[in-house]
C-alpha cells in the first residue's frame, strides 16, 4: 500500500517526482492542519509549518522532511519521543546565502559606506554557509574572525575566537547559526544588549540566519545610540510581520530570501526526495534534478569584484520591494523570481 505524503506546494521542482511511489497531496503552508495531516505518513514542508504536538499529536506521521537548512520550526523533542523521524537539508543553499552576503558587501563598498580591503569580517557560525562567506570575504581582501563554539569545542580552538572578540574587533558582523534555545550553546538572542554594549568599532550588522538570533529590541537601541553604523536584515523575529522601525532604517531589508537562489532550491528538493526515498525504500536514493545548467564560472579582479557581484544579484532591488510593500512579505517569498548563482574565480 502506497504511503500518503503531504508536500508544501511552494517547494519548487518537486511536483510529479514522488507520485509513482506515493499518494501525494500538495498544500499551501496554512493548510497543514491537524485534520489534514492526521492520516498522512510523511510531510515535506518549509519553515512556515510548525511541526509540534498541536499539529502531529493525533497523526500517523512517521517522517518529516523540511526542505530548508533551519529546523527551529520542528519540535525535535516531541518527534523523538513519538518515534517521528525528521530531517532538514543542511548546506543546500549555502552558496545562495553567501551570494546574498556578497551582494551586501559589494553594495556597502559601491555606495561608499565601507572600503572592504583590510576590514575585519566577524563570522558568527562557521558551518556550510559561514565557510562560503569566509571565502568570499577573502576575495574582497578582508580579514576574517571566526566564532563557532560547537566547532571550537571539537576542533583546534585556535582557529576560532570568542563572541566578545568579534564584538570588539570586527568592522562587519554576519550571523550564520541555527536558532536554538537550549543545549550547551543556545543561539537565541545571541546578539543581545550585552553583545551590543561590547561593540567598539561601530560595525555593520548582517542577519541572514534566523529571526531571534539578533534581538530586535537590542538592535533598535544600538542603532538609536549609534553603537552600530547600520544593519541589514533578511530574517525577522515575527515574520511576516516585520518591525516597521527596523524596516525603514535598515540599509537593506529583504523577506527571508537570502537562500532563495534557484540552485539552492533545486539542491533542497533533491535532498528532500532522497530522504523520503531512503525512508520508504522507493529506490531513488540518488535522485538528481536536471532542470538547471551548472552555475557559471566568472573570473574577477579585486577592482571589478563588486561590480560583478551586483550585476549577478543586486540585493537592493529585493530590499526596495519589501520596503515599499511590507504587507507582501509572504507573496514576495512565494513568487520569488529565478536567481542563479555564479562561481567566482580570481584571474
Amino acid at each position: 500500500m502506497k504511503p500518503t505524503i503531504l508536500i508544501d506546494k511552494d517547494i519548487p521542482f518537486i511536483q510529479g517526482i514522488l507520485e509513482p511511489y506515493a499518494n501525494v497531496e500538495y498544500l499551501v503552508a496554512a493548510d497543514f492542519l491537524p485534520e489534514k495531516v492526521r492520516k498522512a505518513d510523511a510531510l515535506v514542508i518549509r519553515t512556515r509549518t510548525k511541526c509540534n504536538e498541536a499539529l502531529l499529536g493525533q497523526s500517523n506521521v512517521k517522517l518529516i522532511v523540511s526542505a530548508t537548512i533551519g529546523f527551529d520550526h520542528i519540535d525535535v523533542d516531541f518527534c523523538e519521543r513519538n518515534g517521528i523521524e525528521w530531517h532538514n537539508t543542511p548546506g543546500c543553499n549555502a552558496r545562495s546565502v553567501a551570494q546574498y552576503v556578497t551582494s551586501v558587501l559589494a553594495f556597502l563598498e559601491q555606495k561608499g559606506k565601507c572600503d572592504l580591503r583590510g576590514k575585519i569580517l566577524g563570522i558568527v557560525g562557521v558551518g556550510n554557509v559561514g565557510r562560503e562567506v569566509e571565502e568570499v570575504a577573502r576575495f574582497f581582501g578582508m580579514e576574517v574572525l571566526r566564532n563557532d563554539p560547537p566547532r571550537a569545542s571539537l576542533e583546534n580552538g585556535e582557529q576560532f575566537v570568542s563572541l566578545q572578540t568579534i564584538a570588539s574587533e570586527a568592522d562587519i558582523i554576519t550571523f550564520h547559526t541555527p536558532l536554538t534555545t537550549d543545549g550547551v550553546f543556545p543561539t537565541r538572542y545571541l546578539a543581545n544588549a550585552d553583545f551590543f554594549a561590547q561593540l567598539t568599532k561601530r560595525p555593520y550588522i548582517i542577519n541572514t540566519a534566523r529571526g531571534g538570533i539578533v534581538c530586535e529590541k537590542a538592535l533598535r537601541s544600538s542603532f538609536e545610540e549609534h553603537q552600530i553604523a547600520g544593519f541589514v536584515l533578511d530574517c525577522w523575529e515575527n515574520e511576516p510581520n516585520v518591525d516597521r522601525f527596523l524596516l525603514d532604517n535598515a540599509i537593506l531589508a529583504t523577506p527571508h530570501i537570502a537562500g532563495y537562489s534557484a540552485d539552492g532550491k533545486m539542491n533542497s528538493t533533491e535532498q528532500s526526495v532522497r530522504l523520503v526515498s531512503r525512508f520508504f525504500d522507493f529506490g531513488i536514493n540518488d535522485f538528481q534534478l536536471k532542470v538547471l545548467s551548472s552555475p557559471q564560472k566568472v573570473c574577477f579582479t579585486r577592482e571589478n569584484l563588486s561590480e560583478i557581484c551586483l550585476r549577478n544579484y543586486d540585493v537592493e532591488q529585493d530590499s526596495i520591494k519589501l520596503k515599499t510593500n511590507p504587507e507582501l512579505f509572504e507573496n514576495f517569498r512565494s513568487n520569488y523570481p529565478e536567481r542563479r548563482e555564479i562561481i567566482l574565480r580570481s584571474e
